[in-house]
């Protein structure tokens, strides 16, 4: 496998290089940008020019993984040439479905499946879908064995639209699935998070799908605003500093779950994914160290499966909520990334609304919050 990467900025325009001169012949090109750039002037058509025969696929972000950096404003290119290796793209958009499941399930239908189907990458709308809903039915259209990795999209702290790139366009409402085929493929995934629970764990007592009601009987919308002080003015984005940790029964370890909007009017919070009713849920802030300890821990796990050998390409998928918390030190996850994978490993990838992987190999599909997922793609 053949990995190149460039990125353009308003004010250098293409670095190192224009797409046209870096990898030739491309079969799968990665994109990630910020959404200003990707919907206005020719940054996307230039890209789907530069590699005719490729699939592009990618969406808008909170910051894009260049490297051992970390950039916002710009768009990043990632180019992969398959040796024996193959991919295919399928779309749904949201409108063909009922539902954020329906809609997992239709994309599942639509992706080509054979028994070289090794992996599926998938890069989703960030604001009008229930991510856990997506991969319920993503995980009940295709095989099993088949693991699932990837993102919502993001749209920085604003939280007004998102678009992912399917078609040679950047468009909203959009899911894409990228199906990864070839016996010689090595992939390894991981998904981890490094945040601290506090205050007393609270009974979901009003909910439906993934927008939340009461706690405990109570305002859970008046909850936050209280727990916030003078930050919750700045609500919805405020909220990802502080996430819930979700399980349904005692005995579960949880999943993470975040903030992506509010309704004075209904006194309700969205989320990312399902907030059941009947689960218990705890406040959650962050330990420095420990995220970036998270980060390190997906990258050891991804790694892992590949084998003693550098993968050729790392997609690193984090939270908005995390980039917020480390905001100077935020390199220092990608750091952590890079000391696991090594030197040659090609880093692409951006600040999400919402990860999907398993924790860890034999973990099932989930969507996660405030956690830093690797995927890590090789050939044989």
């Amino acid at each position: 496998m053949l990995v190149t990467q460039v990125h353009w900025s308003s004010a250098g325009g293409w670095s190192p290089r224009p797409p046209q001169a870096s990898c030739p012949g491309a079969n799968l090109v990665l994109v990630f940008g910020s959404r200003a750039l990707l919907t206005s002037g020719p940054v996307v058509s230039d890209i789907v020019q530069a590699y005719p025969n490729a699939i592009v696929a990618g969406c808008s972000t909170a910051g894009e993984i260049c490297g051992d950096r970390v950039q916002d404003d710009t768009v990043v290119v990632t180019a992969l040439k398959w040796g024996t290796s193959s991919s295919e793209v399928a779309s749904v958009r949201l409108d063909e479905a009922a539902s954020s499941e329906e809609a997992g399930s239709l994309l599942a239908s639509r992706l080509p499946r054979h028994e070289a189907l090794r992996h599926v990458l998938v890069f989703s709308d960030g604001l009008h879908v229930n991510g856990s809903a997506l991969v319920q039915g993503l995980t009940r259209g295709l095989p099993s064995h088949l693991a699932i990795t990837g993102g919502l999209s993001a749209d920085g702290p604003r939280f007004e639209n998102t678009v992912v790139i399917v078609g040679g366009q950047a468009r909203s409402r959009v899911i894409v699935a990228v199906g990864l085929y070839g016996p010689d493929l090595r992939i390894g995934y991981g998904s981890l998070g490094g945040w601290d629970v506090f205050g007393p764990v609270r009974l979901i007592t009003r909910s439906r799908g993934n927008v939340l009601y009461e706690l405990d009987g109570q305002s859970a919308l008046a909850l936050y605003r209280r727990y916030q002080g003078e930050q919750a003015r700045d609500l919805p984005a405020s909220g990802l500093l502080f996430p819930l940790r979700v399980r349904v029964r005692d005995s579960d370890t949880g999943v993470v779950r975040t903030i992506l909007g509010i309704s004075a009017t209904e006194d309700s919070m969205t989320f990312a994914g399902d907030i059941p009713e009947g689960a218990y849920a705890q406040l959650m802030r962050a330990n420095f160290d420990r995220l970036i300890d998270g980060a390190v821990g997906a990258a050891r796990v991804s790694a892992a499966a590949i084998g003693p050998e550098s993968p050729d390409c790392a997609l690193l998928i984090s939270c908005v909520g995390r980039k917020m918390v480390l905001q100077q030190r935020v390199e220092e996850e990608i750091e952590g990334v890079r000391d696991v994978v090594g030197a040659g490993t090609i880093l692409t990838g951006f600040y999400s609304y919402g990860e999907i992987s398993p924790f860890t190999p034999t973990a099932r599909c989930e969507l996660h919050n405030q956690t830093m997922t690797v995927t890590t793609l090789s050939e044989r």
